[in-house]
This record gives C-alpha cells, sequence and structure tokens, in this order.
C-alpha cells in the first residue's frame, strides 16, 4: 500500500521525487521519507503525516543529489511516527531501503543481528533489510579499502540478492549505498514495482503515475525478479543472479487523466467521468457478437461455451461488482455462478476443476488476497480471467486471460468509476457468454446490445440529481448511521452503496437486503435512523415497497431511489428519481445517486475524501 520512487540521472532528484510521490498520495499513507546520495554520503529527510510535513523539513533543511528514493508509508509493523519512517539505514549510514510489503521472518532475523550486538532504532521490519545488505556487503568486501568504480555496483546487487534470500514474505524493496552513486537495485516479490525508461534518467515506482510525467516507457517487474538502475537504462536479473531480458510497454493514458480538471476533489471528478469511462469500456466489444472475447482478450469462444461453472473472487467494491454478475450468469445464462471474497477463498478447500472458469476483479490488479486466491484456483486446474484495470499488474500476468476496463487511473481511494468498468465488463462477458452457449438468441443480444450503449446516458441523467442530493446530504450529515436495502440485482448496490458512506464519511453504515429486515435490522429503526430505499422498476418493486412501509411505520427517515413516473412515495424525506433501466442493468445506474450522496455527505463533515482515514487504494499485502 505505500508509494515507492526512485530516480536516477542528471538532474537534482528530489523534487521529482517528490513530484512522484504527490501522485501516489491516493495509494494511502501516514509518513514519508526521502534518502538521496550527496558527495558520496547517504542523507536522509523523513517526516510523520502528510507531505507537506516533509516539504516543511526539506525547507528547513534541503536535500540535493542526483540518486535518490523516495516513499510514503502505510504502518504495519511500528507505529506512525518519524523513527519509523522510510528510508531506513543500517548502523553506518551507508546502506538506504525502502520497502513496501510484510517480512514475515522480521524477528527471527531482527533477533539474530541484536544478540551479535546491532541496534535498531526504529519498531519495522523494514529497517532488518537495511541490516541484512550491510552485513552481506561487509562479507563480500575484501580485507581493507573497500572497492572502488564499477566494482560497487555488482557488489551492491550481490549483496541485496543475498539479503533477500535469507526473508520470507512479501516486498518491493530499493537500495542506495553510499559508495555506489548513480546505481539503484530493486526487486520484488507480491508487490508491484515498475521502472520507466526515460531519456538519459531512470525512473522507479510503485504505480507508473509516480514518473508518468517524465517517460511513458515501462517495465514491469514479475515476481522474483530484480533491477539495477543506472541514468542509462537498467539491467533485469533473477534472483539467481541470472540475467534476464525484459520488454517495456508503452503507457497510454493521458496524464491530465490523473488530475482534478477543476473538481474539488477526485472522487467527484471519477463520478462525473463515468459515462465517457463506461463507454471506454464497452468500446469495441459489442459487434460482432460471436468472436469480441477471442479478439479483445483471446479466449476461444469454446471455453465459455462448456464451462461447467463460474466463481468470482474480489475485495471491497470489486467483490459487490462480482455479486451482481452472479445474478447475470445465472439469470441470462443459466450457468451456476459463485461469489466469496478472495480473503475467505484462498481458505477454503475449494472443488474447482479444469472445467470451472474463474473471474477474478480487481481494480489495481494487485490486491495480495486476489492474487492468492488466483493461485489457489490456477493450482486446482482452474482457468482464470481476469477483469482489471491495471495494464501489466501482477493479476494480469498471472491469469490466462484479461479483460481491461479501459477506466484510466482512479485516484480517489473509494472506487467508483472502476466500479462501474467492473459491471460493464461483467456485462460484455455475460452477453457474449450467452450467445456462445445459446441462451441468447442474436435477436436478444442485439437488444441487450441497445441497452448497454444507453448506459452512458442514464448516468448522465443521474449525475445530473447532483443539486437534489446535496440538500438531501445537508438534512442527513451529522447522522451516525445509515441502512441501506434493497432486492435481487440492487442488494449489492445496497452493499457498495453503505460502503461508500462508511469508507469516506465514517458513517456507520449497513447495506441488507430487503427482505431480511424482519431478522434483525429492523431493530434498529428509530426517528434518527436515516434508510435509503433501492425502489427501482423491477419485478421485486411491489415487494420492496412493502419494506419501504415497514421502515416508514416505524419512525424512519425514508429516502428513495426510484423511476421516473413510478410510485408516489408519500411522507418519504426525499425521492431520487432515475430514467426507466431494464432491472438486470439498474445497478449500474442506480449506484451513481448513492456516490453522489457519500461524497457530499463526507464533504459536509469534512472528511479527507480522497485519502480517508486508516485506508488505502491497494491492499497489496494481507
Amino acid at each position: 500500500m505505500c508509494g515507492i520512487v526512485g530516480y536516477v540521472g542528471p538532474k537534482q532528484a528530489v523534487p521529482l521525487l517528490m513530484e512522484g510521490l504527490k501522485r501516489l498520495e491516493y495509494r494511502g499513507y501516514d509518513s514519508s521519507g526521502l534518502a538521496s546520495i550527496v558527495d558520496g554520503v547517504i542523507e536522509r529527510r523523513r517526516a510523520q503525516g502528510k507531505l507537506t510535513n516533509l516539504e516543511k523539513v526539506l525547507a528547513a533543511s534541503p536535500l540535493g543529489g542526483m540518486t535518490a528514493l523516495g516513499h510514503t508509508r502505510w504502518a504495519t509493523h511500528g507505529k506512525p511516527s518519524e523513527a519509523n519512517s522510510h528510508p531506513h539505514a543500517d548502523p553506518t549510514g551507508t546502506v538506504a531501503v525502502i520497502h513496501n510489503g510484510i517480512i514475515e521472518n522480521y524477528l527471527e532475523l531482527k533477533d539474530r543481528m541484536t544478540a551479535s550486538g546491532a541496534v535498531f532504532e526504529s519498531e519495522t521490519d523494514t529497517e532488518v533489510l537495511a541490516h541484512l545488505v550491510a552485513e552481506k556487503l561487509a562479507k563480500l568486501q575484501p580485507p581493507g579499502a573497500a572497492p572502488k568504480g564499477d566494482l560497487n555496483e555488482p557488489l551492491l546487487f550481490e549483496a541485496v540478492r543475498l539479503a533477500l534470500h535469507d526473508v520470507r514474505g512479501a516486498y518491493a524493496v530499493a537500495v542506495l549505498w553510499s559508495k555506489a552513486p548513480g546505481v539503484i537495485v530493486a526487486a520484488k516479490t507480491a508487490s508491484p514495482l515498475i521502472i520507466g525508461l526515460g531519456d538519459g534518467e531512470t525512473f522507479l515506482g510503485s504505480d507508473v503515475p509516480a514518473f508518468l510525467a517524465y517517460t511513458r516507457k515501462a517495465v514491469f517487474l514479475e515476481d522474483g525478479e530484480m533491477a539495477v538502475l543506472k541514468k542509462t537504462g537498467a539491467s533485469f536479473f533473477n534472483l539467481a543472479g541470472k540475467k534476464i531480458e525484459k520488454t517495456a510497454i508503452s503507457i497510454t493514458w493521458d496524464r491530465t487523466m490523473a488530475e482534478k480538471s477543476g473538481y474539488r476533489h477526485f472522487m467527484l471528478k471519477e463520478i462525473h467521468d463515468q459515462p465517457m469511462s463506461c463507454e471506454d469500456t464497452m468500446r469495441g466489444r459489442l459487434f460482432p457478437l460471436k468472436c469480441v472475447l477471442e479478439r479483445d482478450c483471446g479466449m476461444d469462444a469454446g471455453i465459455l461455451k462448456n464451462i461447467r461453472s463460474v466463481q468470482m473472487i474480489a475485495c471491497g467494491t470489486a467483490y459487490h461488482s462480482c455479486l451482481v454478475g452472479q445474478y447475470w450468469f445465472e439469470t441470462l445464462i443459466g450457468v451456476p455462478a459463485r461469489v466469496e471474497t478472495a480473503s475467505e477463498f484462498r481458505y477454503r478447500e475449494t472443488t474447482l476443476g479444469p472445467d470451472d472458469l474463474v473471474i477474478a476483479v480487481s481494480q489495481s490488479g494487485e490486491t495480495a488476497d486476489t492474487l492468492a486466491a488466483v493461485k489457489l484456483a490456477k493450482e486446482k486446474g482452474a482457468k482464470v480471467l481476469a477483469i482489471c484495470n491495471t495494464v501489466g499488474s501482477a493479476l494480469t500476468r498471472s491469469a490466462d486471460w484479461t479483460m481491461y476496463t479501459h477506466c484510466g487511473p482512479e485516484l480517489g481511494v473509494a472506487s467508483t468509476k472502476a466500479f462501474i468498468g467492473q459491471l460493464m465488463s461483467l456485462a460484455v462477458v455475460t452477453l457474449h457468454a450467452a450467445i456462445g452457449r445459446g441462451a441468447m438468441t442474436e435477436t436478444q443480444g442485439r437488444a441487450f446490445v441497445d441497452d448497454l450503449v444507453k448506459v452512458p446516458g442514464w448516468i448522465r441523467a443521474a449525475i445530473k440529481l447532483d443539486a437534489q442530493i446535496l440538500a438531501v446530504a445537508k438534512k442527513f450529515s451529522k447522522s451516525e448511521h445509515f441502512l441501506f436495502i434493497g432486492r435481487y440485482v440492487n442488494y449489492p448496490i445496497a452493499l457498495e452503496a453503505a460502503l461508500k458512506l462508511k469508507e469516506i464519511s465514517y458513517i456507520h453504515a449497513e447495506g441488507y437486503p430487503a427482505g431480511e429486515l424482519k431478522h434483525g435490522p429492523i431493530a434498529l429503526i428509530d426517528t434518527e435512523m436515516p434508510v435509503v430505499v433501492i425502489a427501482t422498476q423491477s419485478r421485486v418493486l411491489e415487494k420492496t415497497l412493502s419494506s419501504l412501509e415497514e421502515v416508514k411505520a416505524r419512525g424512519a427517515r425514508v429516502i428513495v431511489v426510484a423511476t421516473e413516473g413510478v410510485g408516489e412515495f408519500k411522507d418519504c424525506e426525499a425521492v431520487l428519481r432515475l430514467p426507466p433501466v431494464p432491472e438486470i442493468l439498474s445497478p449500474i445506474v442506480n449506484i451513481v445517486p448513492l456516490q453522489l450522496l457519500a461524497y457530499h455527505v463526507a464533504d459536509l463533515r469534512g472528511c479527507d475524501i480522497d485519502q480517508p482515514r486508516n485506508l488505502a487504494k491497494s491492499v497489496t499485502v494481507e
């Protein structure tokens, strides 16, 4: 979840690294720091809290150098503090390390080093790595003075390689040595790390936005790979020390997509981006009806035709998209479909086999639990289709096929447009699977496509309710509890709406199937409880209206998401009317006003919307 940046080149590194760290703020962090080689000495600057605190440190004590590392930390071992902030150093101050992940055996290593007289200044697992690299360097160097010049680069590489053989766990790591100026050694296992290749300069990042302003050429490290960065480029190796060849890919994102474009927050911009990103997800994927998946992601039509069942795995918001997809697969295709959170799936004795399709959904493609679940599924012989927003991510490299959502970078921690992209991608897969299996005729398929292409317009209509939604938010911004209810395909939307509200406003919120009210949740209802009822036109509308009356009779303050021209909804606090949408696609539209409701409530409460407390964009550790 931490942000990693690095630079080797002819320019002063710190301004570039600070810009890169700011572009990674969406990942979440509680402290930050820099290390640079200045006149043969490693100097560090660190601060607890936001990057503005680090900027104050730099203003008081500037940092030069043209080979440097930067880091934003999310605490896993040790509290947020300056002492626990990265980069960490060895006792001599000649080695500096930044790291994302968890070193599982760090206590064992730390105890051994402490017994030998080592002194640690932090509570972190990362500092152990700095000590370990320094220990290896001491053993590798010949007696007397340390070698100079070009000999130092292979020494540092070998020391890092040997150190990594001693650790267990997940890591993306980058190392400086004061005796090897102009060199960064990096490595990764189960945590993302990307090399940016510029013109006479080389960059390092845990995500592409860290260096996208300076180069679009990127090399994604695979698990068990290392890189040696110099201003002339990068060399790549495996953990055995054997040189390997890597191919750079060209990043096609428009850099302005990662800016706020006049909106107060990234989240608000990304909500407004949804009609366009929805169109981008669909583009080129609707026709012809029989070969799109093969052309788009290389999946043979026979795969979907012959599958026995579908198992969907994801976490957080992506899990909610899968819950909607489950209804679609079973309703439109007639294939048994299951959904499970990746963190639970990975501990199951699963019955998956070669005839089952696993669909793994992740915005970042780096979610640790999802990657572990995919590994388990593949060990069982199942084939994996990834639905992902991030080109070259670990998920896309481990899956058999990938459908990209093409949403562009999503920088708000609370997912919005990526959720819509996931739903649209699942709808496209459902469409082509239904056609391929004969569960849907071409005439029915074309009708479904006609509805899909209307979705961006329906979302635009939902966004136009913004002023009305703000008025609702003003009524309820001081509430401490919310309940969201829905039925059938909109039950997952109740869950997602509750998640959005609790993520960014810190209000306790629950999502429930409307039919479950009498089984417990109705006990929560009183005159202070806002209840959001998703009651758009559907086969279950009548039953949903009965649930609405139940909560209203108990004094709840009811907010309704409804269809234009359907229902009167007397004595409700607010009715948000959406255009008529086919029931099966209604979740894609119904979530939009509830995203805006969560946004405005959080804004009125003065919350940090793009970087909510205790959360990070990509959960790359367990």
